[in-house]
């Protein structure tokens, strides 16, 4: 009989997400640590040891930004030339009433569109969040732990871990590994990623961690989900391998219910049972 197979997707793994200790970041600053996300790499790095041969194939995708992007404080003024903050929201009124205008003036035009269409979605507002996953930094890099473990799988299973970029237009946030939040048809990298939906619909185990739970895990696994609505029930969603940004906790809340809701799994480390040891 054949033997069911299982893709495990780790959704941005990256340093600047990571709560790292000073002797693990060696001095480097995470730039939006998730409270709890170096333990979480640390679960699943040791997941990957133990399932081993269990796991078919390996996918992380990876936040990627450059320095100015409509997301970072650098992109922005507030209406009397002041820097704005990181976490600050901004929504398309604030901008029309002039207490927020992009740095460029060119760039106003499309900065109100993408807002009005980002509102129009309703799944997000539009948050300034501190420069991150820059490509070519230390931050973008991912978690030591996991990596080094994941290298291990490659060792012993011959295969590569295929990565996925995004976030690389700087005009639109890019939560979801699936496609941005406002998608551009002028630019394919912002558009619904049909080739890693395809690799994730072909296997018969789905397990998904990563950080963080309320947003890039959340809308990665929403878009699986409404472009793909029959790899609901073989979703398995690692709760103990992810957390919540600060102060999101409800949204990640919300969004486990609800995938359970629509007959997604959820277990622990600890819990999943992978072909190998299934009895």
């Amino acid at each position: 009989m054949t033997r069911e197979t299982v893709h495990l997707l780790i959704i941005d793994p990256q340093n600047d997400f990571c709560d790292l200790p000073g002797v693990e970041s060696g001095g480097n600053r995470p730039a939006l640590p998730v409270p709890g996300a170096h333990a979480d790499m640390l679960r699943l790095a040791a997941l990957i040891e133990r399932a081993g041969e269990s796991i078919d194939a390996i996918t992380v995708t990876l936040d990627s930004h450059l320095r100015l992007d409509i997301a970072h404080p650098g992109f922005w003024r507030q209406g009397d030339g002041a820097p704005v903050a990181p976490f600050t929201i901004i929504r398309a009124a604030d901008v029309r009433a002039g207490a927020f205008q992009p740095r460029t003036a060119t760039a106003l035009p499309r900065a109100i569109a993408y807002l009005d269409a980002l509102e129009a979605a309703g799944r997000y507002a539009h948050m300034v969040w501190p420069v991150h996953c820059e490509l070519g930094s230390w931050g973008h890099n991912v978690h030591e732990a996991l990596r080094r473990a994941y290298n291990r799988w490659e060792d012993a299973s011959g295969g590569n871990v295929e990565k996925f970029l995004k976030g690389l237009d700087p005009a639109t946030e890019h939560y979801s590994a699936i496609r941005a939040e406002v998608p551009d048809p002028a630019l394919p990298d912002t558009l619904v990623n049909e080739a890693l939906l395809n690799r994730l619909a072909s296997a018969d185990e789905i397990l998904v961690a990563g950080e963080a739970g309320s947003h890039c895990v959340k809308a990665t696994v929403e878009d699986i989900i409404t472009f793909r609505p029959e790899t609901a029930k073989r979703l398995v969603l690692i709760s103990d391998c992810m957390s919540p940004v600060a102060g999101f906790a409800e949204q990640q809340t919300a969004f486990i219910e609800n995938l359970s809701s629509r007959g997604a799994h959820i277990a622990t480390s600890a819990e999943i049972l992978l072909p190998h040891n299934r009895g």
